[in-house]
């Protein structure tokens, strides 16, 4: 049986749809049994610039250990970090 499904009104920009989205459930709206799983290979995950406070000498060690690799220190600390995190969530 099919379900009748709610119409998606018209947005006059991004804002005033995630306004829509963030109290509405899209199971009304969209047939996920018919959605298809899509790749975006060239989409680049947002990324978010912030401050941290590190002793002198983890930072001194950070950077020894990048340069032994040659790859910049702040690339080596997200590796370093993601590893963990997963590794963290894994657990």
């Amino acid at each position: 049986m099919k379900r009748e499904l709610k119409k998606i009104p018209k947005f006059k920009n991004e804002d005033e749809e995630r306004k829509f989205w963030s109290k509405h459930d899209s199971t009304g709206y969209i047939d996920w049994n018919q959605a298809e799983q899509m790749d975006f290979p060239d989409l680049k995950p947002s990324v978010k610039s912030i401050s941290i406070r590190l002793p002198e000498s983890l930072l001194n060690d950070l950077k020894m250990l990048a340069n032994k690799k040659d790859v910049p220190y702040q690339s080596l600390m997200k590796i370093y970090l993601a590893e963990k995190v997963r590794d963290e969530i894994n657990n």
